[in-house]
């Protein structure tokens, strides 16, 4: 349902929060329309961010990544694992399953990477304060059982975000939220997840942005659960596109715009706030 006119008339050209997987790109494949839809909205005056749940590679990467696809992006994208960064503390031991966005995330922070479930020659006995969990293509039980132990052992849990699935050219394979959900079951204990929809990516996009108050900006994302109950969590705007991971048969779309992708959704804004 889109809202009505009185609503959208300061500011003029607001921000818009922008998902990349099943958005922009699938698997760095960039979606028909995508690449011209944010030329278009940023012409048209819209400060255009991405935040992405995507924590295996840095925001840096990733921006990368989106210039060599048309799209410049250095300082204009905000990941999952500088969320869960921003949680850890200068000092602290961390234990981390995830990529190269995790480990740079963890070093910005100031505390100590002291080893990755996934080495062989990892010490039983490591002393660990903090865990981050995140999406790898290496995990596997003896990861799961040193992540686990250090969280029983009072170690913080920290999940860079709890997405089941995560969208691909050739359909959905299993997200970071299913690494997650595995150690929570073996540890017994549930993480803090920094990503969307959660309030420390929220605090991590009005830091960004320079603004607390958000309720004239679009999150555009194609995940309900994750970018519509994130939109709410920020207190912005909700559009929802069709062009990545479908929603399921029980969900309900309350979106302030519905439409097949990002280039839709730029026909919207630029029709509406021109």
């Amino acid at each position: 349902m889109v809202q009505n006119e009185a609503q959208y008339s300061v500011p003029l050209k607001p921000s818009i929060l922008c998902d990349l997987d099943g958005v922009v790109w699938l698997m760095h494949q960039p979606i028909p329309g995508s690449v011209d839809a944010i030329r278009r909205l940023r012409e048209a005056g819209h400060r255009v961010l991405f935040v992405t749940n995507n924590s295996h590679a840095s925001a840096h990467d990733q921006a990368t990544v989106l210039e060599r696809i048309g799209i410049p992006a250095i300082g204009d994208v905000v990941t999952a694992s500088q969320s869960a960064g921003a949680l850890l503390h200068k000092g602290e031991r961390v234990l981390t399953c995830g990529g190269p966005g995790v480990m740079k995330a963890i070093a910005d922070a100031g505390a100590i990477l002291v080893g990755r479930s996934d080495d062989p020659d990892l010490p039983k006995d490591i002393e660990v304060d903090a865990v981050v969990v995140a999406f790898h293509r290496t995990f596997d039980f003896a990861g799961l059982t040193h992540l686990s132990a250090s969280i029983r052992n009072g170690a913080r849990f920290i999940a860079t975000n709890d997405d089941a699935t995560y969208p691909t050219p050739d359909g959905v394979i299993p997200g970071g939220g299913a690494i997650v959900s595995a150690v929570a079951t073996a540890s017994g204990v549930q993480p803090i997840v920094a990503g969307k929809p959660y309030a420390p990516m929220a605090n991590l996009v009005r830091n960004v942005l320079g603004d607390d108050d958000m309720a004239n900006a679009w999150m555009v994302g194609d995940r309900i659960s994750t970018d519509g109950a994130f939109a709410r969590t920020i207190g912005c705007h909700f559009a929802h596109v069709r062009s990545g991971v479908a929603p399921s048969k029980d969900e309900v779309i309350d979106a302030d715009f519905e439409g097949e992708n990002l280039a839709s959704f730029a026909n919207f804004m630029i029709e509406r706030y021109q």
